[in-house]
């Protein structure tokens, strides 16, 4: 999984990412403030903007934003969790589309405070929770990290589809990046780790597979085993994806 709470560092147009937000707002300022000092390597200047921010905040959607931020610097994994489980149930409290996009975000940093609690089950269930909320992410890099970063967690805690093909796939792509065969994992990579396991999911892998089969510029043994995996995939049953608009509060009840 990529950076340290699913977020791009930095004083980011969307305030880390999390879709469009109020420039005006003091609290969102401030919590920009706070990653900006973060990238700048400045920690204890990020961890007193942020407790800014919360002290600041006058309803649920700042205190969601405020506490999504606290989460980052706690000394401990049981009060990063604590601090996302509090960010998830402002954001529940709000429940407009003030916040459609922060569920991604809100649900993977709660699987991956749950997976540093070794809490496997948990984790599962919330990765499952942010996938299910794929479709709110913005276009373009942001939301492709954010993708692979739900994929590898339902991979990692064993809620993925049927991934027979993955052996065959990760082999391929092995050889690939042996030689820097560039447009086979161009072509590939995208679809192969944003995959969640989805019947659109399936279909977009096995278009991309298809795509640098019809090339006809792999090795021939490459070739054949390319071949392999797309019949593999081709014969996968997956369901649809599943599209909430909002989500209640699954975690529990906030307790300190």
């Amino acid at each position: 999984m990529t950076g340290d709470r699913h977020m791009p560092s930095g004083n980011d147009e969307r305030v880390a990412g999390r879709g469009p937000v109020d420039d005006g707002n003091h609290v969102v300022r401030l919590c920009a403030r706070g990653m900006q000092a973060e990238a700048e390597g400045r920690d204890a200047d990020a961890r007193s903007l942020f407790q800014q921010a919360w002290e600041s905040a006058a309803d649920d959607y700042e205190a969601c934003v405020a506490a999504h931020y606290l989460a980052r610097h706690r000394a401990t994994a049981e009060e990063t969790l604590y601090w996302n489980r509090i960010s998830l149930a402002r954001a529940d409290l709000v429940a407009d589309d003030r916040v459609r996009s922060f569920y991604p975000s809100l649900y993977l940093n709660l699987a991956k405070a749950y997976l540093d609690l070794g809490r496997t089950g948990l984790a599962r269930e919330q990765f499952g929770r942010a996938a299910e909320h794929a479709h709110d992410l913005p276009p373009g890099q942001y939301g492709d990290v954010m993708r692979f970063a739900m994929a590898d967690g339902l991979r990692g805690t064993g809620a993925a589809a049927d991934r027979s093909a993955d052996g065959l796939i990760d082999g391929l792509v092995s050889g690939w990046c042996a030689r820097a065969d560039l447009r086979a994992l161009a072509l590939v990579l995208p679809a192969r780790l944003g995959d969640l396991g989805t019947e659109e999911d399936r279909i977009r892998l096995v278009a991309a597979l298809r795509l640098v089969h019809a090339g006809r510029w792999l090795p021939r043994g490459e070739q054949e085993d390319l071949g392999r995996a797309v019949a593999a995939v081709s014969r996968q049953k997956r369901g649809p994806a599943r599209k909430e608009r909002f989500s209640r509060n699954a975690a529990g009840p906030v307790q300190r």
